[in-house]
């Protein structure tokens, strides 16, 4: 199985990841050329070869009108709109009717790997009028509050009056129309809005706003669509079967905002980063950006240690800033071999209602158990009962356990090792006149199938109203 393993043990960004990607690419150079001829306009992305810590990488970034965004950073999601004069040099803090976050989705000053990231640096920010700040804050609050200003009405009318102070704003509909007019395939759009919207619903969650007020600074956009665009063309065209990523390591330490002092990651990439293995160290830094979070949760299919695999190609990205540690996210293309060992986990149950059977299969399903069924038996004392069976690998066994124990009235488990012989599986999603249609793909021993994903059949069957075999016959040159 074609793999890709990416290890984020140093984080990861939307420009390293892109990097090291790029580095796996069989024509960088060509690729780069195309990816500045897609329609992002004002938009030149560049690589460059680096070193950190005494290994060559690739180093991307992203020029706005010639100029790397991390020089414009006054990044802005105004969720009031008032008109005014800001001309005060760090008029990026966001108070609390004039909210202004960063393009990314998080609002802080950090000092992360890659100021073209989405967060705003301190490495070049001077903090020492920060009265200053706090006293031109109050007095926009003030004048906000006194014009009495309705940000429902005036979030629109917001991104064309700031057009004069170099404020321009795009929401989510923006960001769809600059994807649309892009020259790349549609599966790579879909990605790549696909990865904007968990940017969107993280900072609406954080901030407590819909998504449709979620609006981003036109350079910060702009420079986010061009990493998030470049990681979904290079997997489009790199066609890795299955995405594995070490555990995230976000840094440690804090960031400031206007709010005040929040711990690193902020709030809104540790929205993204809920049910994904993250830890800290002994690195100050925010190591992980909302940008490289939100690719990782959209692409990658498992997380953990590096699998069994026999490498052919490895590439490295590099970012801005420099640590004790290689500052890099490492990319490993190879193939592994399916895992043939599992465990199968065996219960007999005499006293347990069908309903908490059912409840406690969902349950392993969910926990990512192979398969989970049901055998009827017949227990001592003539008593009906149900064997349950669940097939997992040997690494999640210890999971599985938990759950059957906690959820059953079982006493015991009986454990059995198998070997397990699989086909290779990939899931290509096919345009059909009457809607997309998911075809799953099993090759492997000498035999290749395909079979039509029966949910997406079965809505399409449901809003044509024919039954799925009419449906089938419709489909079957394409199918």
């Amino acid at each position: 199985m074609k793999t890709l393993y990416l290890d984020c043990s140093m984080g990861a960004a939307g420009d390293m990841l892109t990097a090291a990607l790029l580095e796996l690419h069989p024509h960088p150079e060509k690729f780069i050329e195309r990816l500045n001829n897609i329609g992002l306009e004002n938009v030149n992305v560049k690589a460059e070869h680096g070193t950190k810590c005494g290994i060559t990488g690739t180093h991307v970034s992203v020029l706005i009108n010639g100029e790397e965004e991390c020089a414009h950073n006054h990044s802005h999601e105004h969720m009031h709109t008032k008109k005014h004069d800001c001309t005060h040099p760090h008029d990026i803090l966001h108070s609390e009717n004039n909210m202004h976050i960063c393009p990314y989705g998080t609002d802080e000053f950090s000092g992360t790997d890659d100021n073209h990231s989405g967060e705003l640096s301190t490495e070049n920010a001077d903090f020492s009028n920060n009265s200053n700040i706090c006293g031109h804050l109050y007095q926009h609050d003030e004048a906000a509050a006194a014009n009495g200003d309705n940000h429902q009405n005036l979030m629109h009318e917001h991104m064309h009056q700031d057009a004069r102070h170099g404020h321009h704003h795009a929401g989510m509909h923006d960001i769809e129309s600059i994807v649309n007019r892009l020259t790349v395939p549609n599966s790579v759009k879909t990605n790549v809005m696909n990865v904007y919207s968990i940017i969107a619903q993280a900072e609406s969650e954080v901030h407590g706003r819909p998504v449709s007020e979620v609006h981003f600074h036109e350079v910060g956009a702009m420079d986010a669509v061009a990493d998030i665009t470049a990681v979904c063309m290079l997997i489009d065209e790199l066609k890795p079967e299955r995405i594995i990523s070490s555990y995230i390591h976000v840094g440690s330490g804090s960031v400031r905002c206007a709010h005040g002092v929040l711990p690193v990651p902020a709030p809104a990439t540790a929205r993204m980063l809920i049910g994904i293995p993250t830890y800290g160290g002994e690195i100050e830094g925010e190591l992980c950006t909302p940008t490289g979070a939100a690719l990782l949760k959209y692409f990658v299919n498992d997380f953990g240690a590096q699998p069994i695999m026999r490498v052919n190609k490895i590439g490295y990205g590099l970012g801005k800033k420099d640590f004790e540690r290689a500052n890099c996210v490492r990319a490993l293309m190879g193939e592994t071999e399916a895992e043939s060992s599992i465990s199968e986990l065996c219960c007999n149950m005499d006293d347990i209602t069908p309903e908490a059977v059912g409840y406690a299969t969902e349950r392993l399903f969910e926990a990512g158990a192979l398969d989970v069924y049901t055998i009827p038996v017949g227990m001592k004392k003539n008593r009906p009962g149900v064997l349950l069976c669940c097939m997992c690998k040997d690494s999640q066994k210890e999971t599985m356990l938990k759950i059957i124990f906690r959820h059953t009235t079982t006493l015991g488990v009986r454990e059995y090792k198998s070997n397990r012989y699989t086909l290779d599986r990939s899931v290509q999603k096919v345009t059909t006149e009457y809607g997309d249609v998911r075809i799953k793909i099993s090759s492997g021993w000498g035999v290749t199938r395909r079979k039509a994903e029966y949910d997406d059949l079965a809505g399409i069957s449901k809003d044509m109203g024919i039954s799925i075999e009419e449906l089938k016959e419709k489909l079957k040159d394409i199918l």
